[in-house]
């Protein structure tokens, strides 16, 4: 056994059940105590009226395309078919039509049917694969009636995409997932993990996530398995078991570099040590975030239902229908403004966001001359560095400067945790003021800089380029148990902006907004392991039924990572097409975006074309909240804003 690949006596729970025995195994080699509980059984639907009805369409050509989900659903179908239709003729019109397979497995079951698939999907195969490989290689769907041989479940994303392409879909289930004749084992391991009796959880297919959920529903304990479940490290076995937590309102901490069971137990043995530490620092914040949530639901200012609830802002953000297309504009109060500059030549910009009065100034201007539907507090993404042990300062020329930046884990000596929400107080008195100036039905966003962003500055010591010893340290904490500077830093700043934001709504603000300005340096792989369960922790922190907008600008990649929780709305930078976009994230979500800020340097009738083509993009979906790429330039004449609210309110009227 390699010396690094050890569970140490942590205690693992793994719901495995056609190789529970394997399963067992492997993590008793590799040093753990193991918890082993077949959570499911796959059940025929016999007989399958259905699957029949779906041969037939096939044979008489009714059907052009299927799409195989799994290799035994193919073969349970095949046994569904036995004595009821002519299988070879079913299997010849197979070999005559469209077939999409999702992954190997079920290219495997084909050809050992004499079936050449003519499509496969190849890793990570999940519904957004499928969608994007039909796309980028023009496999016609349109028109078309689309066969979905589904497993145990519907998956909505994927028959929505593909009717949002045109297709008439005919989904047929084949086989159900069952719990396990004897469910003591199951029913035990769910307690324990609710209890936190178990140090990690393994995860091999997305049915287990459903069973498990399913069996503590029956038990009663959904809420409580919940808890237990955000200080248990969660492994996956890939990206299809991922998309079922995601949908489950949970997270994966780490994914295998192959979705396979050795590497799965393999790797999660090696980071073992490192993902529980990160749960017990978890563990630790939760009161004082608890208490923050308390503070922002238990306040005055948030305990009713505010005028702005039925605005348009937040009925997009509900993914309700409006009249017309909500816009604001990031950055709508800034240079671009004369009435800012006017303010802002009589002190520092640190001094502006420390005036509460002038702060509500200079939005409620913006707001009244734009004529736009939300405003965001006046306010910066670094001063929340300040109490955490940063030395903070804006210099004339260079921007923002950390002239005591961590580097190394020596440096984490002089890092502090948000011990004094109220040290931020002008921050929430900004909340305040802006809340009182604005009308009533103009919802107030609150904001925080992303974990990722804040650590970049805080370790480059300002704006960078290439992010070299933000990666550095990134990287370093693979090798370092608990996961050394990277997972301390991480910690404390997730910590931090989860109060910070809960005591912006506790101070009156509608909704709150994450920007990652900097995320666009970091791959889908790099965003997943390092930054993506900080994010979730943030989501999961912030006062309940308070819309969250998740916006990370410089990858359009990372946008299926930043759907976050069911309240998330997704901000979209310029560099993709919005409606390719939404489909990336899905469809179910609400977002935000997209046009190039750069377009409100032109003239009126190139922001007119090109705010339209915005618009007719994703024309007729609920939840599109109109916005810039990013925010308002300061070159930007400000008539030219005025004219990009002017025609989205003109042209999105319904």
């Amino acid at each position: 056994m390699p010396n690094d690949a050890d569970f140490a006596g942590l205690h693992v729970a793994s719901l495995e059940s056609r190789r529970a025995d394997d399963m067992r195994r492997l993590i008793e080699r590799h040093g753990g105590v193991s918890h082993v509980s077949p959570s499911m059984r796959e059940v025929p639907i016999e007989p399958n009226r259905a699957a029949i009805d779906f041969a037939y369409r096939v044979m008489t050509g009714e059907i052009s395309t299927v799409i195989f989900m799994t290799g035994v659903g193919f073969r349970f179908l095949m046994r569904s078919l036995d004595k009821h239709v002519n299988t070879q003729r079913f299997l010849d019109s197979l070999s005559d039509i469209t077939t999409i397979c999702r992954g190997p497995k079920p290219v495997a079951a084909l050809r050992e049917a004499g079936v050449k698939p003519t499509h496969k999907i190849g890793e990570p195969n999940t519904w957004r694969e499928i969608l994007r490989y039909i796309d980028e290689n023009n496999v016609p769907v349109a028109n078309q009636e689309i066969g979905l041989q589904e497993y145990g479940i519907s998956n909505a994303s994927l028959v929505a995409g593909l009717e949002a392409r045109g297709a008439s879909v005919r989904p047929v289930r084949v086989y159900g997932w069952d719990f396990p004749e004897q469910t003591d084992p199951l029913r035990e391991n769910i307690q324990a993990i609710a209890d936190g009796q178990r140090d990690l959880l393994l995860l091999t297919s997305a049915h287990q996530i459903v069973n498990m959920m399913r069996m503590a529903e029956q038990m009663g304990i959904t809420d409580q398995l919940r808890t237990g479940l955000r200080t248990t490290a969660i492994a996956s076995i890939g990206p299809t078991t991922s998309q079922m937590l995601t949908e489950c309102d949970l997270h994966a901490d780490i994914e295998p570099s192959h979705p396979k069971m050795g590497h799965l137990v393999v790797e999660t043995a090696k980071r073992s040590a490192q993902l529980v530490a990160a749960k017990k620092r978890l563990k630790e914040t939760d009161e004082k975030i608890q208490q923050s949530i308390s503070f922002a639901t238990e306040s005055p200012a948030t305990a009713d239902k505010h005028p702005s609830h039925d605005s348009l802002f937040l009925k997009a953000c509900r993914g309700e229908p409006t009249e017309r297309t909500p816009i604001w504009l990031m950055r709508q109060a800034g240079r671009y403004m004369s009435e800012y500059r006017e303010v802002r030549a009589k002190q520092s910009f640190l001094e502006l966001c420390a005036n509460p009065a002038l702060c509500s100034e200079v939005m409620c201007t913006a707001v009244d001359r734009l004529g736009v539907d939300a405003a965001i507090i006046f306010s910066d993404l670094l001063p929340l560095l300040q109490p955490l042990g940063f030395d903070l300062e804006f210099v004339a020329g260079d921007g923002p400067v950390i002239h005591n930046p961590i580097r190394s884990d020596a440096d984490l000596t002089r890092l502090k945790r948000l011990d004094d929400p109220q040290s931020l107080g002008f921050v929430y008195e900004t909340v305040r003021q802006t809340r009182a100036d604005l009308p009533e039905g103009i919802p107030l966003i609150g904001f925080a800089g992303s974990p990722f962003t804040l650590a970049s500055y805080a370790i480059e010591g300002g704006g960078s380029k290439v992010y070299t010893n933000t990666k550095k340290l990134m990287y370093e904490s693979c090798s370092q148990s608990s996961g050394g500077a990277w997972a301390e830093l991480m910690s404390t700043l997730s910590e931090a902006i989860t109060v910070y934001l809960n005591h912006q709504i506790a101070a009156g603000a509608q909704c709150v907004q994450l920007f990652d300005s900097w995320a666009g340096c970091l791959s889908p792989i790099e965003y997943s392991e390092f930054v993506l369960p900080w994010m979730n922790q943030i989501i999961a922190g912030i006062a309940p039924g308070v819309p969250v907008i998740n916006f990370a600008t410089g990858n359009p990649e990372l946008l299926p990572l930043l759907r976050g929780d069911s309240r998330t709305v997704v901000g979209v930078d310029w560099r993709v097409p919005l409606a390719t976009a939404w489909d990336r994230i899905g469809r179910d979500k609400s977002v935000q975006g997209n046009l190039d800020p750069a377009v409100l340097l032109a003239d009126p009738e190139v922001i007119r074309d090109r705010a339209a083509a915005v618009l007719d993009s994703v024309a007729g979906r609920n939840g599109h909240i109109f916005n810039l790429g990013h925010g308002v330039f300061k070159e930007t004449p400000v008539e030219n804003a005025i004219a990009l609210v002017e025609t989205v309110k003109g042209l999105s009227a319904r």
